[in-house]
């Protein structure tokens, strides 16, 4: 049976290239980089030459990259430390109604003892309103907390324009960009971002591995985790060195014009799965908008009048993995807060919508095995929905 790989958004298959950088890393530069002597100082060059070549793809400073465990360390970092750090300025904290639960639940932690947070919402687009954004900064505000895209329905918040808004203010500005780094343009200077999230499994590189970007005038930031003096007493615990190059060699393979083409590619599937959809008059919405400014490699419908768990099962029958949203809230039997805050909670959406989710190593074909398989499902199940 064919296996056809369409949740990259939960996670992307490793490129062989970086497998191949990982395991030279391991072999050969496996000393610790705090260690003084020739096998740390040779670990150390790779974690600085990977630090660089990092820091580049977002035009920042090498010292302001901090490597982590990933995408939640890197968000919890920067919401709880900004807290403590920030608490004698206001206790008052911005985000949204859609941001992923690695921002929402250290959040609902600080709303417990006492910090004030303002849960903007968002329109059937997925995105939020500037006025609401202005309307909510109060002189006690110190953090506002806005991804870059969705990683349930790809919409793209206007971080340009939000990072103008407050760079006048004393709020610090974090943003989780663990979906659009890699394929959208970020430039944290242009952008005015004191803080970005970041994971590497998003993007062809490996698992529990990540940066959190603190801009250099974000000061009084202690370390989120309590031990060594690692990456400049930012964030203690050895550095991953053979992980962290495979990471900087996944960046590395994403120049512009590669990160432009996927946009492109991914643009195509959707129309290409559209246009399957309607011409065997299937009864299905997109959920959010077709943007091309959006993450295009996220793409989730609405097929009218089947539930997400009979079609999830019914594709991963055969062969096709797809998801009902985030992965982080997979094994939950909660409707998707995104879809919930966008169209509301009586919505038929929350319960009958799959996401699909493209990667680098997706095809044409691959696309056009998915559209055979919906369009055969749908119609097995209206069949069988009719005879009752």
């Amino acid at each position: 049976m064919k296996q056809v790989y369409f949740d990259n958004a939960a996670t992307t298959p490793m490129a062989p290239e970086v497998v191949e950088k990982i395991t030279t890393e391991m072999s050969q530069d496996f000393g610790n980089a705090s260690s003084t002597h020739g096998f740390g100082r040779k670990a150390r060059m790779v974690l600085d030459q990977s630090r660089q070549i990092i820091a580049d793809s977002i035009n920042a400073n090498e010292d302001e990259i901090i490597f982590t465990s990933g995408g939640t360390e890197s968000d919890n970092t920067a919401i709880m430390q900004t807290a403590i750090t920030r608490r004698p300025l206001g206790k008052h904290i911005i985000t949204t109604a859609i941001e992923h639960p690695a921002v929402l639940k250290p959040l609902a932690y600080l709303e417990s003892i006492g910090y004030d947070v303002t849960y903007l919402p968002v329109d059937k687009q997925g995105l939020i309103s500037l006025t609401d954004l202005k309307t909510a900064l109060r002189d006690d505000t110190i953090l506002v907390s806005i991804m870059t895209g969705n990683n349930e329905v790809g919409s793209h918040m206007p971080i340009h324009e939000i990072g103008e808004i407050l760079k006048d203010h004393q709020a610090w500005f974090h943003t989780d960009a663990v979906q659009a780094y890699g394929l959208l343009d970020i430039d944290v200077k242009r952008d005015h971002i004191d803080l970005m999230s970041t994971s590497a499994h998003k993007l062809n590189g490996p698992k529990f591995l990540g940066f959190l970007y603190k801009r250099d005038g974000v000061v009084n930031f202690p370390s989120f985790l309590k031990g060594g003096e690692q990456e400049d007493k930012r964030r203690a615990g050895t550095e991953n060195v053979p992980g962290i190059a495979g990471f900087a060699k996944a960046v590395s393979l994403l120049t512009p014009d590669v990160k432009s083409q996927m946009q492109t590619k991914y643009q195509g599937f959707k129309q290409q799965i559209i246009d399957g959809l309607k011409k065997a008059d299937i009864d299905f919405e997109v959920n959010g908008t077709l943007d091309p400014n959006n993450l295009q490699h996220v793409f989730n419908l609405w097929i009218k009048g089947v539930s997400t768990y009979v079609m999830q099962t019914n594709l991963d029958l055969n062969g096709i993995a797809v998801s009902g949203g985030s992965a982080c809230t997979a094994g939950s039997l909660e409707p998707s807060h995104v879809l919930i805050a966008m169209y509301g909670k009586d919505s038929p959406r929350i319960g009958e919508s799959i996401r699909i989710s493209f990667g680098k190593y997706n095809t044409s074909e691959d696309v056009d095995y998915l559209v055979t398989n919906l369009i055969q499902i749908i119609q097995r199940l209206k069949t069988k929905e009719a005879v009752k």
